[in-house]
């Protein structure tokens, strides 16, 4: 029956299907917001909104849409490793400081006192903390265990109390499908009525427009990281695979509070919470290469 259930919403055949569909919508979406920007420039309709005042803010939308593809492979890619898991986290929150360096471009002021102008330095900030991401992402990656890329390979070696650990890995991705949805209706809508019916609440929903969804969705991550920490003790009491997946907990944690902060505070801690979580990949696999913690 779980197997049933998770095929239906997680199979690969479901993640191509859902591949083509996002793309396209955010292709679309994509072209919609061009339209409004260039009615709104020439004055054909009125809505004040910085994102209806540059084209190149037209790029924020589709990056909404492959942010919602990302946050679906990152449930897709939850049974199969961790490790790749939480490297989507690490993607999804890089995106997710791109795409505000599209929304904030538009902003830039461009004069000879760039570091005293506060969107200048954000813009710096922006895509400093980007490209640090993209580097660390590439090396956590390239760090992950060979035997971690095959589920038969992975079952073999751990045994049958792995089975188990699958199994209630699917399940928590399988919850995690309509929980997510219902989480991102329910957000989007209380954000655009914010918006619409208090001028200066709809200004700071604005401000905060790179948080709707997010910050409640690494609230739920939290949450699913200690269930696994708790049922990762059915198939193995290692110390160093604790350690690991504590620190992937702490790694996302970091991550949440950095969506209640601004600035370079905001820009150290995404950075910071990539970077331990990297580092923790790195010595766990020392522990794993050496064998370390079966030695007495």
């Amino acid at each position: 029956m779980i197997n049933r259930v998770f095929d239906k919403v997680l199979s690969l055949k479901v993640k191509e299907r859902s591949e083509r569909v996002i793309l396209s919508i955010a292709i679309i979406s994509y072209l919609a917001h061009l339209i409004l920007i260039l009615l709104a420039n020439n004055d054909i309709i009125h809505i004040e909104s910085k994102l209806l005042t540059n084209p190149i803010a037209a790029i924020y939308t589709p990056f909404s849409f492959i942010l919602v593809y990302e946050v679906y492979l990152l449930i897709f890619f939850l049974p199969k490793s961790i490790s790749f898991y939480i490297g989507k986290q690490y993607e999804i929150i890089t995106l997710i400081v791109i795409r505000r360096v599209f929304k904030d471009i538009s902003n830039l002021e461009l004069t000879s006192k760039w570091f005293q102008s506060k969107s200048d330095l954000q813009f710096t900030y922006d895509t400093v903390t980007s490209l640090a991401l993209f580097i660390i992402i590439y090396f956590f990656y390239q760090n992950i265990p060979k035997r971690e890329y095959s589920d038969k390979e992975s079952l073999q070696e751990q045994g049958s109390n792995i089975h188990t650990f699958i199994k209630l890995k699917k399940i928590i991705a399988t919850l995690l499908v309509p929980i997510l949805i219902i989480l991102a209706i329910y957000t989007l809508s209380v954000w655009a009525n914010t918006t619409v019916s208090d001028y200066g609440n709809g200004t700071l929903a604005f401000k905060n427009i790179n948080n709707i969804f997010f910050d409640e969705f690494f609230t739920i991550l939290i949450i699913v990281d200690v269930l696994l920490l708790l049922s990762s003790f059915f198939y193995s009491d290692k110390f160093h695979k604790i350690i690991r997946n504590s620190g992937f907990i702490i790694s996302t944690i970091l991550i949440k509070i950095s969506f209640s902060t601004e600035g370079i505070v905001n820009n150290a801690l995404i950075i910071g919470a990539v970077l331990f979580g990297f580092l923790i990949l790195l010595i766990h696999n020392k522990f794993e290469d050496n064998d370390i913690s079966s030695k007495g």
